[in-house]
């Protein structure tokens, strides 16, 4: 079995396997562990840096890139740590905490994605030599990271309704839009205070960057000494990206490019950008999903209709609507379902997953028209009839949503090293190494 995976988005899949990684360390006392950063009022201490150089030099060994010089990748790695540690201080401010259960269900899915049941899940990682509870902890941390960048990025992102018309048009327009791109990249960035020769400076590595790999550099070993991108110590590994995924700052660039090659020095908010394409594979074709058009009546227990008499008013109406009675008359009148009563108990087309598990299980059983017997949910008591069913051709759909997320992911690479470097030049950093 591979080593236990994050369940996390892409977004900080990579910042957990920084941190989680000290969770394969033996525990060490630090009764003479030395600083080596003040950061505001918080600390990264020796040992911590330790743990993640031989974390790095360990993947980097088995990537098989040549090893950097051991003062580049400290400095990196250690201002990695120093980011992490703003974010978690901010965090704190805002105070954010996971709380217990959510914690448990985030490392149940761990779980499942290795398929081993939770309970042994402290067992299998012993026996791997994980420290189970620097784990947790490790988890913890990525999960209020997770929090503090949705709140301070993500959800400050808002994409107009002529943004996606633009991007539905360019769609139609280039048909690397729907292929998927295995793509690289470095960032040389720029302070929002740069003077005009910081920025000159910035401009003239990247173009140094830039010659070195066309003089046959490896594009992997400069990102991880010379990048300011948070994927530097991955090699500036992106990963896989459909061309609508792309940030739009390079998309037009990758569409260019053939296998292997190097954007020259991208500018943008944040500094320079350098993109290699690493590998390239086919477009996707039309979408089509199962529907189920399907209405419903939901009767809820309360303080004065307990769950006997629930069931029982709802069999009521089940017997009076295969008397003749009208569903939707009797939809309007009874069901406790604010959204559909009022439209007859009307639940409109639905595609797989929109319903509960005991929901769906009987919903897939009924033939046209079939009303079902009383079922119960979490939501209280159910009688269910499906008016239909079809194959949807979604294809529209997907496209336009596939529009609104790229539109947005577009962003949150960019935005979010601007709100990193925004916390690190206002923050108080005194490195001693």
């Amino acid at each position: 079995m591979n080593r236990l995976q994050s369940p996390l988005p892409f977004v900080l899949a990579l910042l957990l396997t920084f941190a989680a990684g000290s969770a394969f360390a033996q525990e060490e006392s630090v009764l003479l562990d030395r600083v080596v950063a003040l950061v505001n009022d918080g600390v990264v201490l020796e040992s911590e840096l330790n743990v993640q150089v031989q974390i790095i030099k360990q993947r980097i060994l088995e990537t098989g890139q040549p090893m950097p010089p051991e003062s580049e990748l400290k400095s990196q790695i250690l201002e990695r740590l120093i980011v992490t540690r703003l974010q978690l201080q901010r965090a704190d401010r805002m105070g954010i905490r996971i709380s217990d259960e959510a914690l448990n269900n985030a490392l149940a899915s761990v779980a499942q994605r290795n398929g081993i049941p939770f309970e042994q899940l402290p067992e299998v990682m012993s026996a791997q030599g994980i420290s189970y509870p620097v784990y947790r902890e490790d988890m913890r941390e990525q999960m209020v990271i997770e929090q503090v960048r949705n709140i301070s990025v993500v959800r400050r992102i808002s994409v107009t309704e002529r943004e996606l018309e633009q991007c539905l048009a360019r769609t139609e327009q280039q048909s690397g839009v729907n292929a998927e791109y295995d793509l690289s990249h470095m960032l040389i960035s720029v302070s929002g205070t740069a003077t005009a020769d910081e920025f000159r400076a910035a401009q003239d590595k990247a173009e140094s960057l830039y010659k070195q790999i066309k003089d046959g550099a490896d594009f992997a070993t400069l990102a991880i000494t010379n990048s300011d991108s948070e994927t530097a110590l991955e090699g500036g590994s992106l990963g896989w990206r459909k061309g609508n995924q792309i940030p739009t700052l390079f998309a037009d660039a990758v569409y260019e490019m053939s296998v292997g090659d190097v954007s020259r020095p991208i500018r943008s908010g944040s500094g320079f950008h350098l993109v290699r394409l690493n590998e390239m594979r086919g477009a996707t074709g039309r979408s089509e999903i199962e529907q189920t058009k399907v209405r419903h009546i939901l009767v809820r227990p309360n303080e004065i209709l307990d769950e006997a008499a629930a069931r029982q008013k709802l069999q009521d109406i089940r017997s009076r609507i295969l008397e003749g009675e009208d569903f939707a008359d009797l939809a309007k009148l009874n069901s406790d379902d604010p959204g559909s009563g009022n439209l007859g108990g009307d639940l409109g087309w639905t595609q797989p997953g929109v319903f509960v598990p005991e929901f769906t299980e009987v919903v897939n059983e009924l033939g046209l028209n079939q009303l079902s017997d009383v079922v119960q949910t979490r939501f209280g008591f159910h009688i269910i009839e499906v008016l239909g069913r079809r194959v949807y051709d979604n294809t529209d759909e997907v496209r336009r949503n596939e529009c609104a997320t790229s539109l947005r992911n577009s962003r949150v690479g960019e935005e979010t090293e601007l709100w990193l470097r925004r916390l690190r030049d206002e923050a108080f950093v005194d490195k001693r190494i």
